[in-house]
């Protein structure tokens, strides 16, 4: 088996930047509490200033001024770290969260779907910049040694065991994931290399140091398997972006309501589903928080066009109050059906597809505005479809072939003797609601050459009836 580990080098932080529009800001993350407030985390423009983790937060306002202060959460870096899972579960079956800040996928078996490990690791690198987060991937035979190069390696593909000997043994003591007071005591001893480690004799590390030492080298050599922790996803989505200065209007919120989105997306190409029904909450300060409920017509979960819907529906809306926080919680979420393309379709496509539009149109005009059509199962032809605002309504299978243009009301054919090209197909119907029918239908081609849908009674006598006509 192989191994890729993804280390999340700065979590925390990406957490809290990507909520904010402007990335240049200088941004620190502290903890404790005041005045003691420390630095845990900061951005690059707050290092530009003179700014260190382990300052003091007065130190630093001491030193430079204009740089945005949050909170170091670590609640919110294992939301991260599950949010990224769920991405994660998209080219694996298998993900482990039981290293912090990391995520252990198994790799092999996925190769045959997302092609060679070079091409793979090209896309989760792609998908993990999209999603704002600063990463380093390391391929391996076993997830222990993934997890310990990761530490010293970015793009490092192990392919063998040989190879893996060779890179453990030049990995620093300090760095391959063996407890603090171990490796202050192997410094004492003059040991800063795992290979100097490994030639050491075995009984001796066994009385001298506890147990998990020689485990945990086993297990970076591949000698001794590791049980990991199976990741499953949630069956519910939910997200919260929190502002920390009062939202006044509709355009502030769209930066915060696209990532929500872009998470949602994530979430939902990991778990392979779509979303029916979304809920968006805009928090406010004293008031309760206003509900925004958004259902596209059909399951969904293209980014961009759950977007176009929020945001009509978001911009129709009137703030009650200021908004602190902005909140979406997903439930309903039907298994993914991708659209049907033709492999061959030269046809220019219109400038807008038709699902954005139908669900931009709705947005704005409003739920029973837009109306379609839809399938009720009845094989009378008169009752066989239905206006719906929603939905598609019960399908009927093994029709024959039926026209797009239904007459209200049969009509004589004019043609007295069409060419039959399929038929008859009978129907017998109605007969509990008092309206039976007994009919032979046919497809057939008159004089001009047009494709007509016509029936006749089923003893043979009479015209034949035009119900309808093929495109």
């Amino acid at each position: 088996m192989r191994w890729a580990c993804i280390l999340l080098t700065q979590l925390a932080l990406d957490g809290v930047q990507r909520g904010r529009e402007d990335h240049n800001q200088p941004l620190v993350l502290a903890a404790g509490a005041i005045p003691r407030r420390v630095i845990r985390a900061l951005n690059p423009a707050a290092r530009q200033l003179g700014l260190k983790p382990g300052m003091s937060l007065t130190a630093a306002q001491t030193l430079a001024s204009g740089f945005a202060v949050a909170d170091y959460d670590e609640q919110q870096i294992l939301h991260w770290q599950h949010f990224l899972a769920a991405w994660a579960y998209r080219f694996s079956s298998h993900v482990s969260l039981d290293y912090p800040r990391a995520l252990l996928l198994e790799i092999e078996t996925s190769m045959g779907l997302f092609g060679p490990w070079p091409r793979f690791e090209q896309q989760l690198r792609q998908e993990l910049t999209e999603l704002g987060f600063q990463h380093r991937i390391v391929a391996a035979p076993n997830p222990a040694a993934a997890r310990a190069l990761a530490n010293v390696h970015d793009g490092l593909a192990v392919a063998d065991t040989p190879a893996l000997r060779v890179h453990i043994e030049q990995l620093p003591v300090k760095r391959c994931g063996l407890a603090a007071e171990v490796v202050n005591s192997l410094g004492r001893m003059g040991i800063r290399q795992v290979k100097q480690l490994l030639a050491l004799p075995r009984d001796t590390l066994a009385r001298r140091f506890p147990a998990e030492v020689l485990l945990h080298l086993d297990s970076l050599l591949g000698l001794q398997p590791q049980a990991l922790g199976s990741y499953q996803p949630a069956e519910e989505f939910s997200a919260r972006i929190e502002f920390n200065f009062e939202v006044n209007s509709h355009q502030a919120l769209l930066f915060p309501l696209r990532r929500l989105l872009g998470d949602l997306h994530a979430f939902l190409a990991g778990r392979d589903c779509s979303v029916q029904r979304f809920i968006l909450y805009l928090q406010h300060r004293q008031l309760d928080d206003t509900c925004l409920p958004i259902g596209p017509l059909t399951p969904e979960r293209d980014a961009q066009q759950l977007f176009d819907v929020a945001r009509s529906r978001l911009e129709q809306l009137q703030l009650p109050a200021p908004v602190l926080a902005l909140k979406l919680h997903a439930a309903d979420l039907p298994a993914f059906t991708p659209r049907p393309a033709q492999l061959l379709d030269q046809r220019p496509q219109p400038t807008q597809p038709w699902e954005q539009l139908r669900e931009r149109l709705r947005a704005r005009l409003g739920d029973q505005a837009v109306h379609g059509l839809a399938a009720q199962a009845d094989h009378r032809p008169e009752l066989s479809w239905r206006s719906a605002v929603q939905g598609m309504g019960e399908s009927v299978a093994n029709l024959g072939p039926r026209p797009g243009w239904l007459l209200p009301q049969a009509q004589p054919l004019d043609d007295l003797l069409p060419d039959i090209l399929t038929g008859p197909e009978r129907i017998e119907s109605g007969w509990w609601d008092g309206a039976d029918q007994r009919r032979d239908y046919y497809v057939v081609r008159t004089r001009d050459g047009r494709l007509a849908w016509v029936w006749q009674a089923v003893d043979g006598s009479g015209p034949f009836m035009l119900q309808g006509w093929f495109a």
